[in-house]
C-alpha cells in the first residue's frame, strides 16, 4: 500500500496566544505563523501543517532552538498535552511582528538532538 503524502495547507491567521494572552498578527509576507512571537508558545492544532486535524489541542512548550542553514532557526516544542515533539520555523524578518530573538537565543542554549 502506498503511503499517503503529507499535504501542506497554508494558513496565515492571527490569533490570541493561549499562553501569554497577546494578540498575534498574521505575517506580512504570508508565511504561516503557528506560534506566538512574544513568548514563542504554540498550540498543537495540526497533524500535517495547516490541516487543523489534531485531536490533542494542547499547548506547545518551546524547549529549544536549532540553527538550520535553510530556515535560520527552528523552535523545538514538546506538547504539554500528549508529549509529541514538533518544530516550527522562526520568523525574524516580518513587517508585522518578529519572533523575540532574545528568547530564541536563550532556547538555543538548551541541548536538543535533531531527532
Amino acid at each position: 500500500m502506498k503511503p499517503i503524502a503529507k499535504r501542506f495547507i497554508k494558513r496565515n491567521d492571527g490569533f490570541v496566544c493561549e499562553h501569554c494572552g497577546k494578540n498575534v498578527l498574521p505575517t506580512h509576507h504570508g508565511s504561516p505563523r503557528n506560534h506566538c512571537p512574544f513568548c514563542l508558545w504554540g498550540k498543537h492544532l495540526d497533524i500535517n501543517p495547516g490541516d487543523r486535524l489534531s485531536q490533542c489541542q494542547g499547548l506547545l512548550k518551546p524547549i529549544g532552538a536549532l540553527s538550520d542553514s535553510r530556515k535560520e532557526y527552528v523552535i523545538v516544542y514538546r506538547c504539554i498535552g500528549c508529549g509529541e515533539r514538533k518544530k516550527s520555523r522562526v520568523i525574524l524578518h516580518d513587517e508585522n511582528q518578529n519572533d523575540d530573538f532574545n528568547l530564541i537565543l536563550e532556547l538555543s542554549k538548551n541541548p536538543i538532538s535533531e531527532e
